[in-house]
């Protein structure tokens, strides 16, 4: 029996689903590397060798790194771990803000 999925016929609205979840596995396991402080040292030294480590699509990687959550989203990232991220993250500084 097919889901009916018609939710996605919401124009601007992203679910996340079980696809989403699929699609965004390895970009919400990224975001939960950052709970530790060594993890966060190394994606401050470099964000893209870091990024580069995880098995990301080039385009949830290209989201991470032009800060548009909205992509990352779209690319299966979980609100909540974005969220966290984009909380911690706010511009393009080379500080990792305090907790």
């Amino acid at each position: 029996m097919a889901l009916d999925k018609t939710y996605r016929l919401v124009p601007g609205t992203t679910i996340f689903d079980a696809e989403q979840s699929a699609k965004g596995y390895h970009l919400n396991q990224f975001c939960m590397s950052l709970m530790t402080a060594e993890n966060r040292a190394a994606y401050l030294a470099d964000e893209r060798a870091y990024l580069d480590a995880w098995p990301l699509r080039e385009e949830q990687k290209r989201a991470l790194l032009d800060r548009d959550l909205n992509a990352a989203m779209r690319e299966g990232g979980n609100i909540y771990f974005l969220a966290k991220w984009g909380a911690r993250w706010a511009s393009r500084s080379s500080r990792w803000p305090a907790p």
